[in-house]
């Protein structure tokens, strides 16, 4: 069994501490340059479910370039895609700096090496089943902390940045522009989430809007309703806008690049992050699949009451179709002997990268969704390593009731 994890903080014993974790909304730069990238993975899928596709996005005042690698049958107008994300994202008034219809698209983009594409083609490396993309380490994290079986930090930051999309979508707070931050920290007292710390939110506004009606607007309709009211209490603090203005933001305000939030994108800083970005990238790239195949391990082994949290670890060699190594750890939660979790996990999840694919039906334009709110903890039939479809099975393999 793993040794239990010990948390330190210098004002509290080592089951009671402070975690905090933040998220980003989809006007934040670096989601910009995410949203865009993965369109245009979409754009690719959706006409060649073969495209292999790493894509990346600079954005900037006035501009977004486009560079990488991309072998596709697909025939995609690429400023067109980039501008209408751009579009869907809210950049839309020129006075912002950055719009969808203004700004410059450069487009720098080239083929798979061929020595990459034949260790992950099928029958053209030394390996005959199709390998690994790249050699990398893995991780995927699921704990019992929320319904989403997410860690309750992230969680909340994501569901703050979400409810002022919310707010700016439908007009209810006409002030809002697509840039922000939410940052939440939690109180954990023997171990579990005990309540709501402190609450950071800063977002972009119009000019006329009035700093005191705008903390006090943001509280009322942003992080009141999203928080849970048992976890929130007269000492919980609140910093709206600490610098007191935020109207300059977006890629005016910030360079913005693909890849730069993977902690964002994963667990808040829970578990552990192998290194590697998931935004424009096919999944025959494992940075991206295998971390979704491993929150989706991690995710039914808790669910399945094995665990009361779960890290799974894969590392992968390039042109190799099996993983080097498959670990565990449930943080000295396990109901049953981590051992047999392992050997369980091993037998029932596919986890070759072409399996992965197949299982998880990842060859589908459905990743743009992902680049904003987080890739993990989402709900809805696309987010298929979200799903926990193989409890009953991994229940009857562990002996679980």
């Amino acid at each position: 069994m793993a040794k239990k994890r010990v948390h330190t903080n210098s004002n509290c014993n080592s089951d009671s501490f402070l975690f905090t974790s933040e998220s980003v909304t989809m006007g934040h730069p670096d989601k910009v340059a995410d949203c865009i990238s993965d369109s245009i993975l979409d754009a690719m899928l959706a006409q060649d479910p073969n495209s292999r596709v790493a894509c990346e996005t600079l954005v900037t005042t006035g501009l977004a370039v486009i560079a990488g690698e991309i072998t596709s049958k697909a025939i995609v107008d690429i400023p067109a895609v980039v501008r209408q994300a751009i579009k869907q994202i809210g950049y839309t008034d020129p006075t912002a700096g950055f719009d969808y219809d203004n700004c410059a698209v450069v487009v720098s983009l080239d083929k798979q090496s061929p020595d990459i594409s034949q260790g992950v083609t099928e029958g053209q490396g030394l390996h005959k089943e199709q390998g690994a993309g790249d050699q990398g380490i893995m991780f995927g994290y699921a704990c019992n902390e929320t319904p989403q079986l997410m860690p309750m930090p992230i969680q909340m930051a994501h569901n703050l940045v979400n409810r002022l999309a919310k707010m700016r979508q439908t007009g209810k707070l006409p002030w809002l522009r697509p840039d922000g931050k939410s940052q939440v920290t939690v109180e954990y007292r023997n171990g579990k989430p005990y309540r709501i710390h402190t609450v950071v939110v800063s977002t972009q506004h119009t000019p006329d809007i009035a700093y005191n009606k705008l903390r006090s607007e943001i509280i009322k309709k942003v992080v009141l309703p999203v928080l849970p009211k048992k976890m929130v209490d007269k000492n919980t603090i609140y910093h709206i806008n600490p610098t007191g203005r935020f109207v300059v933001g977006g890629p005016k305000g910030d360079s913005g690049l693909t890849g730069r939030k993977i902690i964002v994108d994963t667990y808040g800083g829970r578990g552990a992050h192998g290194g590697g970005a998931f935004s424009g990238k096919d999944p025959s790239k494992v940075d991206r699949s295998a971390s979704y195949m491993a929150r989706y391990i991690a995710k039914n082994v808790v669910a399945s009451g094995a665990a009361d949290a779960c890290e799974i670890q894969l590392s992968y060699a390039i042109g190799v179709a099996a993983p080097i190594s498959v670990h565990i750890d449930t943080e000295g939660t396990a109901k049953v002997d981590e051992r047999k979790i392992e050997k369980a996990i091993k037998e029932l999840f596919p986890m070759t990268p072409r399996g992965i694919i197949t299982h998880l039906k990842l060859k589908r334009p459905i990743y743009a969704a992902t680049s904003s709110g987080g890739h993990f903890g989402r709900a809805g039939e696309n987010f298929t390593w979200e799903k926990t479809d193989m409890v009953a099975k991994l229940k009857k393999a562990l002996g679980l009731k």
